[in-house]
């Protein structure tokens, strides 16, 4: 038995996955913060732990994300745009085309070829507006956690419009709408269309190549992939586990030859 760990340190959350031959075995996540090697390796101890490891059936050791280079202990780093596109293809069966990844602090958009090799890439990090600290955000307002907004979004009777794409703007547009009375529904749905436009405006003119998958924390919104959906005109899938293909990614890095 030969277990291969990926260790994906993200701006937001920490996230771990224990694989053996392609097969997750084991995931856990825990809150981005000070002192992130030790909360790291705390998850993968919590790994071992739970699945019985002993240190001589573990294979390697990948890091990925923001924070890769202060886990000293990895044996290999790689960048997150490549394990998300290796991770995301494998959870699909080789099936995705255009990953969608909603990260922490920044929105990706992932072009793949046939093999699952990333052809074009186009990221937005330069604002919080549409990243997960913007829906945690949103969410801490609305005292709803991010898993309601998609059956919340699909109750709205109005309709109601965000102008800012600011998040700090955005804060006080959700404040001053909750003060005069508008529903969270409506402020949900509209929170929903607002992200999906930042991303179609992200793709561009150019159109998406199908399968098209929304990935990372905030996919757990089915009412964003439902806004992306009437915004693309296309169907969009999300995984399982949304939140750990890149970490996936990372622990199949060797055994797919080393992408």
């Amino acid at each position: 038995m030969r277990v291969d760990i990926g260790l994906d340190l993200g701006s937001t959350a920490i996230k771990v996955v224990f694989v053996e031959n392609g097969k997750m075995l084991w995931r856990g996540r825990t809150a981005t913060a000070p002192g992130q090697e030790a909360l790291a390796m705390g998850l993968i101890r919590q790994g071992q732990h739970n699945l019985e490891l002993p240190e001589e059936q573990i294979g390697s050791l990948v890091a990925t994300g923001y924070g890769k280079k202060l886990f000293t202990a990895a044996g290999r780093q790689m960048d997150e745009i490549s394990a998300n596109a290796l991770g995301l293809f494998h959870l699909s069966d080789g099936q995705a085309r255009t990953i969608i990844n909603i990260g922490g602090q920044d929105v990706k958009v992932l072009i793949l070829d046939e093999k699952g090799r990333v052809a074009d890439f186009r990221m937005n990090d330069k604002c919080a507006a549409g990243t997960g600290r913007f829906f945690e955000l949103a969410a801490r307002l609305l005292d709803t956690p991010l898993e309601d907004f998609g059956h919340l979004a699909r109750q709205a009777k109005n309709q109601v419009e965000l102008n800012n794409t600011c998040a700090v703007f955005a804060e006080s547009e959700i404040i001053s709408l909750l003060a005069q009375g508008v529903g969270r529904e409506e402020i949900i749905r509209a929170l929903n269309a607002s992200v999906a436009r930042r991303v179609v405006g992200l793709l561009g003119r150019r159109q998406p190549e199908r399968a098209v998958f929304l990935d990372g924390g905030p996919a757990k919104n089915r009412g964003l992939m439902e806004a992306l959906e009437d915004e693309m005109l296309t169907n969009i899938h999300v995984t399982a586990e949304p939140q750990y293909s890149v970490a996936y990614g990372a622990a199949l890095a060797l055994a797919a030859g080393g992408r």
